[in-house]
């Protein structure tokens, strides 16, 4: 069974996509970016603004699905240079229980959508 998830009233989609889709035990988050929760628009801030901006977008979607980040099993950051990687780590870090962290992959890329410079996808396990 499948469940298409969507904030009705923040973060808009800029693109056909459900914010998150819950199959199962397990909740596939897309990736956020540094938008405007209300406009939908990609912030140019700086790159720790951007990134507490997808953190915190990213809280938003998964209150809405039923869930926390302590149930994050799996993270994708994509990254625009990899000399923000110690401030996107210190900002990331500070969202999760130090004992309970997810694994995770980082990897650089050339552009994002709305040219943001940080973009997380996650993997979120809520069965028993």
């Amino acid at each position: 069974m499948l469940e298409f998830i969507t904030l009705p009233d923040a973060l808009p989609p800029v693109a056909p996509y459900s914010h998150a889709v819950r199959a199962g035990d397990f909740i596939f988050v897309t990736g956020q970016l540094a938008e405007d929760p209300s406009s939908g628009e990609v912030l140019k801030l700086d790159i720790a603004a951007q990134m507490r901006q997808v953190m915190d977008n990213l809280q938003r979607v998964l209150t809405h699905a039923g869930t926390r980040f302590e149930n994050v099993v799996m993270v994708r950051i994509f990254v625009t240079d990899f000399r923000y990687y110690e401030v996107v780590n210190q900002i990331y870090a500070s969202y999760f229980d130090q004992t309970r962290l997810p694994s995770r992959t980082t990897v650089g890329i050339t552009a994002l959508a709305g040219y943001g410079d940080v973009e997380i996808d996650l993997i979120v396990y809520c069965g028993d």
